[in-house]
């Protein structure tokens, strides 16, 4: 059984101002590294839209109304200091929400052992109400919900190893005690959450902060001594990855110090912890990375590991 490659030329329309470090280049170097020969056998799909019904798992419709009306018939606008949008950024965002739950589709219906969807704008900063850090739709926590709301699971996880805590993820299932939330991040960074006191209203959420100039030792300390553990006590049915490669060393927006084998180390761990507890079943969605060079060989690193676990 082949990985499926989740993916929509909409990602090219959200465009963001000059300069912004969330550009479109940064897909265009996801999908030249995915080119190589080594992902020849990947399935790869085109995404499908969410619908309303959808965002409203974890969005309330009036959020989804200000992000529509807030879309420009030219040129970009600002939502906040970080997240402009511009004409094609809601058929994007709509096409990244919808690959999510496309992506647990394919994998709970066994088309699929894993799924990784190459979309953006990422998702995991988008709070229910709030638009931020370059994020218009929480689309781990709509893959998360989709699984528990539409598709009849009884316990999901979502694993974030992007660089910076993945607040809107967080906000979303905060209150949610079939899913559980696990993250390392920078810690202080942007955007200020990510406390290890933040432990959810069921205290299914488990957070874990490394200190600027971290590296590989320290990141996979955390996640073999504390993270994957509450997985695993979590029992989840579903593993979702909030993939963000911003932790590499190259990256501009923080001070981490991972390289490629560290996002294949991890890739690896969470699989075999699918296969104990989830029938192997990993969905893994596109977050942050900000450097092309760290951006590209983390990304094919990462789903060269999906790929080799889903053979």
């Amino acid at each position: 059984m082949t990985l499926a490659l989740i993916h929509h030329e909409s990602s090219l329309g959200h465009v963001e101002p000059p300069g912004h470090p969330e550009r479109v280049d940064r897909i265009k170097a996801v999908a030249a590294a995915l080119e190589d020969e080594r992902f020849a056998h990947l399935r790869r799909l085109e995404a499908v839209p969410a619908d309303e019904a959808l965002l409203r798992l974890a969005h309330p419709q009036r959020h989804i109304d200000r992000i529509r009306a807030a879309i420009p018939a030219e040129g970009h606008a600002m939502l906040d200091a970080d997240t402009w949008v511009s004409p094609g950024s809601l058929d994007a965002a709509l096409h990244g929400a919808g690959a999510a739950a496309q992506a647990v589709d394919l994998v709970l219906d066994g088309e699929a052992n894993a799924a990784f969807v190459a979309m953006r704008p990422p998702g995991h900063h988008a709070e229910p109400e709030k638009p931020m850090g370059f994020c218009l739709f929480a689309n781990a926590a709509i893959a998360a919900l989709h699984a528990l709301e539409t598709r009849g699971l009884s316990r999901v996880a979502v694993v974030d190893f992007d660089v910076h805590h993945g607040n809107g993820t967080q906000a979303v299932l905060w209150d949610e005690g079939r899913a559980t939330f696990c993250s390392s991040h920078q810690w202080p960074l942007y955007p200020g959450t990510g406390a290890e006191s933040e432990t959810g209203a069921h205290g299914n959420v488990h957070n874990a902060g490394l200190r600027p100039g971290a590296g590989g030792p320290q990141f996979r300390a955390v996640w073999e001594n504390r993270l994957l553990p509450a997985v695993a006590a979590a029992a989840p049915e579903l593993i979702i990855v909030s993939a963000g490669f911003d932790a590499h060393h190259r990256d501009p927006l923080a001070e981490l110090n991972l390289v490629e084998a560290d996002f294949a180390w991890i890739t690896h761990r969470i699989c075999d912890l699918a296969e104990t507890c989830a029938e192997g079943r990993v969905v893994s969605v596109l977050e942050g990375g900000y450097d092309l060079v760290g951006l590209a060989v983390s990304a094919a690193a990462h789903v060269q590991a999906l790929m080799e676990r889903s053979l």
